[in-house]
């Protein structure tokens, strides 16, 4: 099996750190989505990652597509059982990609558009919702002990994210959650492996 990714993607790192805390046995294959890889449009029409290849060649696609297979194949490694503390685990990991949603369409805005065609109003727009999130996940950070799930691991992707792409834009007023990988490092500490 494998994992179509990008080291800067942040749901591919959430999907890699999870499957490798998850005992979850995966190739990761880098992969660039600007080359239209054979394998990866064969793989995903929408040609994103991360895709999961199986072993019988089914292609699973969507970073909670793959969380979920991974924890239907470990047995509930990365979810919990209690319906109510799923949901919980649930919304922390949608708030977490949902952020990541609004930090690549900044990305990309002015990674596609000339300087004179960035759509500043747009971007504006999408850093509202990005400081509201994280506001949120400072208030409410999730308890972090030796049991990860899987909004730990987007909660960590989206960190990492936010400081590649935006390094002293969003610690201000954060403290908790800009020391909060420190903490997630020590029961997970290959968290530095992971780096895009």
């Amino acid at each position: 099996m494998k994992i179509l990714y990008s080291p800067t993607s942040p749901y591919s790192n959430k999907v890699r750190m999870a499957a490798h805390y998850a005992g979850f046995a995966v190739e990761s294959a880098l992969t660039d989505t600007n080359a239209n890889s054979p394998e990866l449009i064969g793989s995903n029409p929408l040609g994103k990652i991360p895709t999961l290849i199986t072993g019988d060649g089914k292609s699973i696609y969507d970073s909670r597509a793959i969380m979920n297979f991974i924890d239907r194949e470990t047995k509930g490694k990365l979810y919990p059982k209690n319906g109510g503390k799923r949901t919980e685990v649930d919304i922390l990991e949608a708030l977490c990609d949902g952020i990541c949603d609004c930090l690549l369409a900044i990305v990309y805005e002015k990674r596609i558009h000339p300087p004179e065609k960035v759509h500043q109003p747009w971007i504006d727009m999408q850093w509202t919702k990005v400081e509201r999130g994280l506001d949120h996940l400072n208030e409410n950070l999730p308890k972090t002990g030796a049991k990860l799930h899987a909004g730990h691991f987007a909660l960590a992707a989206l960190l990492r994210y936010v400081e590649l792409r935006f390094s002293g834009e969003w610690q201000r007023g954060r403290a908790k959650l800009k020391n909060w990988p420190s903490k997630f490092e020590k029961h997970f500490p290959e968290y530095s492996k992971f780096k895009a």
